[in-house]
C-alpha cells in the first residue's frame, strides 16, 4: 500500500491519494488526507511509470564517444564496431546497468528492439543466447521487458548481410521464426514481440511471415520507418514506393504495429499511419544527436496514430524529456507554439500498450507503477502542479515502484546502488580504456 503525497489522476493532480497493490497489480485507488498506517509514503507528485517504447541497450556504450561531424551512416560504423566485441555474458553486464539507468529515470517498462542475435561466425549453441542476456539483465534490474525479436536478413535491398551485419542476420524470415519459437521465456515480467528491422534490412516477400508470426502469438510488432531520406529513396528505386506505402501494401500496418521514427513522410504515408491506427514511437534526443531531422508528430496525431516515445541511441535516457523534445520539435517545425498538451505528453511518455502491458495509468487493474517526483528542487520551484509533467525531468525522479516493488528509494536504485560505477566499468571494458 503507497500514499501519494500528490498523484496524477483522471489527467490531472490530486491530493492524499492511496494506492493499495496486490502483487504486480493496483487493487484500489482512494483518496484520503493522512497516510494509513503501514502505507508507505511517496513525497511530491506520483506519476504513473514511464515506457521507453524503442530501446538498442549496446548503444549506451557509444554515448559521448561519436561527437564530431558525420553523419546517420558514419555514426552506424562505430556502433558496429561495439556490436562486434559484445558476448552474452558481457551483454547481461552492459544492459542490466543501462536497464537500472532507465529504472532510476522512472522507466517501468522498455521495448529492447533486439537484433544482435549470432557471434561474429556461426551461432550460439543456444541460437537465443543474447536474447536470454537481455531477459536476465531486466529480471536483475527490476524493470518490464518486452523483448522485440528483430528479423534482420540483409544489409539493403536484398545485399547479403557483411561484416558485423552477420551477426545480425538470421537465414530467412522462416529461420528467424523458428529461432523465436524455440525461446522460453517463463517470467510475468517479460515478454516476446517482433520486429521487422526495416525495410531495407528484410526484402518485402519475407515481411508477411514476421507480421503473421506477430498476429498469430498476439504480440507487438515494430518496425525502423523512414528514419532517413535515403532509405525513402533507396525504397522508390526497388519498390516505386515509400516505405509507409510498401509495409501497408504487404499487410504489416495496424493497430498492434508501431513505426519507430516515421520522420520523412509524405502526406499518404501519414494518412497510411493514422488509418490504419499504426502507433508511432519518435525517438527525438537520437534523431537530433543524428542529425536526422525532425518528424510530422502533429500530424501523425492528428491523422489517428497513437504517438510513444523512446530513447533510441541512449544519448540521453529521459523519457518525460523525450515526450518534451516532441512538442519542441514541432514547435520549430511549424514556428508556433501548443502541439500537444500536458496530458498528450504524459500519454507518449506512459505509453505502455505499444509494447503489450496494461500500465500507464494509476487505475485498479492496471501494473502498479508510481514514479515519485520530487517538487522541492530549483526546477520545479514555482511551477504549477497540472504543469510539472511537461518540465520535469529524470533527475527529479526520487522514488520508483515497479510491479509493485519499491525499486528506487530517494533516488537510489536499491539493486544497484552502483549503477553508475558498472556501467562505467563495462562500457570502459568494451572500448578497451
Amino acid at each position: 500500500m503507497f500514499w501519494c503525497e500528490w498523484a496524477w489522476l483522471d489527467g490531472a493532480p490530486r491530493a492524499g491519494v492511496l494506492v493499495d497493490v496486490d502483487g504486480p497489480l493496483i487493487r484500489d485507488v482512494t483518496t484520503v488526507d493522512t497516510p494509513p498506517a503501514g502505507a508507505r509514503r511517496l513525497p511530491g507528485l506520483s506519476l504513473p511509470g514511464l515506457a521507453n517504447g524503442h530501446s538498442h541497450a549496446f548503444h549506451r556504450a557509444l554515448r559521448g564517444r561519436t561527437g564530431g561531424r558525420g553523419t546517420f551512416w558514419t555514426w552506424r560504423e562505430t556502433m558496429y564496431a561495439v556490436a562486434d566485441r559484445l558476448d552474452p555474458e558481457s551483454y547481461r553486464r552492459l544492459a542490466a546497468a543501462v536497464y537500472a539507468e532507465m529504472v532510476l529515470a522512472g522507466i517501468t517498462s522498455v521495448g529492447e528492439f533486439h537484433y544482435l542475435h549470432h557471434p561474429s561466425g556461426g551461432r550460439y549453441d543456444d541460437l537465443n543466447a543474447m536474447g536470454a542476456a537481455l531477459v536476465a539483465a531486466a529480471e536483475d534490474a527490476g524493470i518490464r521487458l518486452t523483448l522485440l525479436d528483430t528479423c534482420y536478413l540483409s544489409a539493403g535491398f536484398g545485399a547479403p548481410a557483411e561484416g558485423v551485419q552477420r551477426r545480425f542476420a538470421d537465414a530467412d524470415a522462416d529461420s528467424w521464426a523458428h529461432r523465436l519459437e524455440e525461446f522460453t521465456v517463463d517470467s510475468q515480467r517479460v515478454r516476446l514481440g517482433a520486429a521487422v528491422h526495416s525495410v531495407r534490412a528484410v526484402p518485402a516477400e519475407q515481411v508477411p511471415v514476421v507480421a503473421e508470426w506477430s498476429r498469430r502469438a498476439g504480440a507487438p510488432l515494430h518496425v525502423h520507418l523512414s528514419e532517413q531520406r535515403k532509405e525513402n529513396e533507396a525504397c522508390l528505386a526497388a519498390h516505386g514506393c515509400t516505405p509507409a506505402q510498401l509495409l501497408e501494401s504487404l499487410g504489416a500496418l495496424g493497430p498492434g504495429t508501431t513505426a519507430v521514427h516515421a520522420t520523412h513522410l509524405d502526406e499518404r504515408d501519414i494518412a497510411v499511419l493514422g488509418g490504419s491506427g499504426t502507433g508511432v514511437c519518435l525517438c527525438p534526443t537520437t534523431e537530433a544527436d543524428l542529425g536526422d531531422g525532425i518528424g510530422p508528430a502533429s500530424a501523425l496525431a492528428a491523422a489517428g496514430s497513437p504517438l510513444s516515445v523512446g530513447s533510441d541511441g541512449h544519448s540521453v535516457l529521459d523519457v518525460l524529456g523525450e515526450a518534451q523534445a516532441v512538442e519542441a520539435g514541432q514547435r520549430l517545425r511549424a514556428e508556433n507554439r501548443g502541439h500537444f498538451t500536458t496530458n498528450a505528453q504524459l500519454a507518449m511518455a506512459t505509453a505502455h500498450r505499444g509494447l503489450g502491458w496494461n500500465a500507464g495509468r494509476i487505475a485498479p487493474g492496471c501494473r502498479a507503477d508510481l514514479v515519485s517526483v520530487a517538487l522541492d528542487g530549483p526546477r520545479l520551484a514555482g511551477v504549477p502542479m497540472a504543469a510539472v509533467p511537461v518540465h520535469a525531468r529524470a533527475d527529479d525522479v526520487r522514488h520508483v515502484v515497479a510491479d509493485g516493488e519499491h525499486v528506487v528509494r530517494n533516488g537510489a536504485h536499491e539493486r544497484f546502488p552502483d549503477a553508475a560505477q558498472r556501467l562505467g566499468a563495462v562500457i570502459e571494458e568494451l572500448h578497451g580504456t
